[in-house]
């Protein structure tokens, strides 16, 4: 049967095992449109995830863990909201293993549907008034079901932008990916912005839900732009030649041990101080310090526009520098730029914080950008699913979910900032030990682990 022939400019439509021999390669247009979808998917999944943030720091300490002091009310919210950390990985295993034995595109429908179902959940969940300990028992499935669909989103977003790139500005298109983060963010923080200028018992009692039930509109325009996404070049031609492996996770952990492990700790500064800055710094301001709701989701805010003008630069200057000189000078000014932040923020000044969290937003923001070409250039296209996403779900798990709750606990141990700002310096110091020896072995190499040439048919 003669196929139809896609639009100009439009990548080819393909499913596993058709015969892609007369595809055309993928133009410039072809590769902006897969960074252009790569980057609203990851923009939509991250405003589901972060909003989960921003209530826990505000709210839901309340809502679902009532008659205990407000600062335990606190760590239990930041718990739960660690809880998506820890289902990350599994999310990656589980995403990473059918995107690199079937494709990237069911993967990522999957994991946005996955995202928008829990997050509109979350918004019509009782609390512990109303249905007692099963509250806080189905806010934490839910916030798990948001952790597995994050844990197989972002591994797949990254290599939509990344398969469909010219070899030479990979670190580039990843950073369509990664800009979907700080939008995320920043949209995510304008919703509760907004409903913050509600009364305390209006936003208490229903405004805090708002943000989770409009997810559901963003999940729809998702869904439609995924669908019409095609599978990426590389993953058609490892499917058409049969390239693949039956467990994935077993090739990772059997033959790129090392670079896992590397890759946990490289990610490390890109992902930690971002809920050192926003989730921790949030309660803490509002807590301990004079601000009230409204100005300091304000500071996030401004500080969230910094990093979205300021991130792409990142993957810019590692693609124009080599990538281990840009690195340094994208992590080293860190450990200066957030003492500051938090001696700024002390101060209880409007302008003084907003300064201090734009700053410090700099070096971890250009980092984040270059991360996720850096991670995905490691593996081969048969296990890099899987490979970048345990990586970078791991570090999720061990550093990004626990910023919230050490920061707190150093905090209310100590009644010192001073040990938290220890605690995003040492996030640095393991960044750095991480992404050095990750870059020897990558150095200068666009996919610098070849493909395994072992034949797989599967039935």
């Amino acid at each position: 049967m003669q196929q139809e022939t896609p639009e100009k400019g439009t990548p080819a439509q393909s499913s596993p095992g058709e015969d892609t021999s007369e595809a055309p390669p993928p133009t410039a247009r072809d590769a902006r449109r897969a960074g252009i979808t790569a980057f609203v998917g990851t923009t939509i999944e991250w405003f589901d995830f972060y909003i989960y943030g921003a209530a826990s720091a505000l709210v839901l300490g309340k809502i679902f863990f009532t008659g205990i002091p407000p600062a335990v009310s606190t760590l239990a919210a930041f718990a739960t909201f660690w809880v998506g950390f820890l289902a990350r990985p599994l999310g990656g295993l589980i995403f990473g293993h059918f995107g690199d034995r079937y494709g990237r595109k069911k993967a990522l429908v999957t994991t946005l549907t996955m995202m928008g179902t829990a997050t509109f959940c979350v918004g019509l969940l009782p609390g512990y008034a109303e249905i007692g300990v099963a509250a806080p028992i189905l806010l934490v499935v839910l916030r798990m079901v948001q952790g597995v669909a994050m844990g197989g989103e972002w591994g797949g977003a990254v290599l939509i932008a990344t398969e469909y790139a010219p070899p030479k500005r990979k670190l580039l298109y990843g950073a369509f990916a990664q800009q979907g983060s700080p939008v995320g963010n920043l949209l995510a923080t304008l919703a509760f912005l907004g409903i913050a200028q509600l009364p305390d018992a209006e936003f208490e009692a229903w405004g805090w839900r708002v943000p989770f039930l409009a997810s559901a509109v963003l999940v729809i325009v998702g869904l439609f732009i995924r669908l019409r996404l095609a599978e990426t070049p590389e993953m058609l031609a490892a499917l058409k030649r049969r390239q693949t492996t039956r467990l994935p996770i077993k090739d990772v952990l059997t033959r790129y041990p090392l670079l896992v492990v590397l890759g946990v700790f490289a990610g490390t500064a890109g992902v930690a101080i971002t809920y050192v800055k926003t989730t921790f710094a949030l309660s803490w301001a509002t807590t301990d310090l004079d601000f009230d709701r409204t100005s300091f989701l304000t500071v996030i805010s401004l500080a969230l526009v910094v990093q979205v003008v300021v991130q792409p630069f990142g993957a810019v200057l590692a693609t124009k520098w080599p990538v281990k000189k840009a690195v340094l000078w994208m992590l080293i000014p860190e450990f200066a730029l957030l003492p500051l932040m938090f001696l700024l923020v002390g101060t209880g000044d409007f302008w003084l914080a907003a300064l201090g969290m734009a700053l410090a937003t700099f070096p971890h923001a250009m980092y984040y950008a270059a991360l996720a070409g850096i991670l995905a250039r490691v593996f081969p296209v048969e296990v890099r699913y899987t490979g970048m996403s345990l990586s970078y779900q791991l570090c999720t798990t061990l550093f990004a979910g626990t910023a919230p709750v050490f920061a707190q606990y150093l905090l209310t141990t100590s009644g010192s900032i001073w040990p938290v700002v220890a605690l995003g310096l040492g996030y640095t110091a393991v960044t750095l030990a991480g992404v050095m020896p990750l870059l020897t072995r990558t150095a200068g190499q666009p996919e610098a682990i070849p493909s395994r040439t072992r034949q797989e048919t599967r039935p």
